[in-house]
């Protein structure tokens, strides 16, 4: 879609932006019908929903730049994507900031993780030198055709190595011209507060119920100096759970007369999927 609001210029004033995880085109309709500020495309989510596999470097470039410009075709909020490790090598860097800036991903995460990388919130997280992740963001800097297409330097560093050097490798990042810096798995909301005192670039924090992090309030991560909180699983565990509910309600009733699990009825199904634009179409020329 044109003409969708620009996430640099929402940063710029100051806006603090909520981004709900979107990993298909029910969630991404719903999300950028409700008026956030961006969306944020998830790896674990695409990884699950698409493939059926873990978030543990088996999605593909392909796979992730299709469903990618598949969500921002369809919507008109900015999207924030997630993009691994850059897939590969430099080069491989510069084929996927392009890739995903001509997909309409207006914010690119790129993560200091050896490859293949693993879901930020699970164990066994190995990262490459700081050095080598600066070189990957001077490529992906280099690379974007675009001064509003922005690169997201995350580091997974705090759990293997601690927060000291999450912090280091976080203001070397900006130093080195990162537009947002993200830091993985704080262990407390002090840590947050640390982040946020101590790195001056936009930061983006990650929101994830059960995780590694606590679930801080987004009015407290403005104020220790976050910019942006991403929620990534919020519709694709609400989404599972209420699956297997209804499931099991037919399962165990023959039926889905007087279950329980809220549901969308067929012409709000129409509606979201563009039914009513069909049928406009079919009115005017094949009738």
């Amino acid at each position: 879609m044109t003409n969708r609001p620009k996430l640099k210029q929402l940063l710029a004033a100051g806006e603090f932006i909520i981004a709900p995880g979107v990993f298909e085109m029910f969630s991404a309709r719903i999300a950028d019908r409700m008026g956030f500020k961006a969306l944020y495309m998830t790896g674990y989510g695409i990884s699950a929903s698409y493939l059926g596999l873990a978030d543990a470097g088996l999605v593909t470039y392909t796979d992730m730049v299709g469903r990618a410009r598949t969500i921002a075709a369809g919507t008109g909020t900015p999207l924030i994507a997630d993009a691994d490790t850059g897939f590969g090598g430099l080069l491989n860097i510069r084929h996927t900031v392009r890739g995903y800036e001509a997909a309409g991903v207006q914010a690119v995460q790129i993560e200091d993780q050896e490859m293949p990388k693993k879901c930020g919130h699970t164990p066994n997280r190995r990262v490459i030198a700081a050095e080598e992740m600066v070189k990957k963001l001077q490529v992906a800097l280099d690379a974007r055709r675009s001064d509003d297409t922005l690169i997201i330097a995350r580091t997974d560093a705090r759990t293997g190595l601690g927060l000291e050097e999450a912090i280091r490798r976080g203001q070397y990042y900006a130093r080195a011209g990162a537009d947002i810096v993200f830091i993985e798995s704080p262990e407390s909301e002090e840590e947050f507060k640390r982040i946020g005192g101590e790195i001056d670039a936009p930061l983006l924090a990650n929101m994830v119920p059960s995780g590694k992090s606590p679930v801080v309030e987004a009015e407290n991560l403005k104020r220790y100096g976050f910019d942006i909180a991403i929620y990534p699983s919020v519709g694709m565990a609400a989404a599972c759970a209420a699956l297997r509910d209804a499931y099991a309600y037919v399962q165990s009733h023959g039926s889905t007369s007087g279950c329980g699990v809220p549901a969308f009825s067929m012409q709000e199904l129409h509606d979201l999927v563009g039914f009513p634009e069909v049928w406009a179409f079919e009115k005017k020329y094949a009738e």
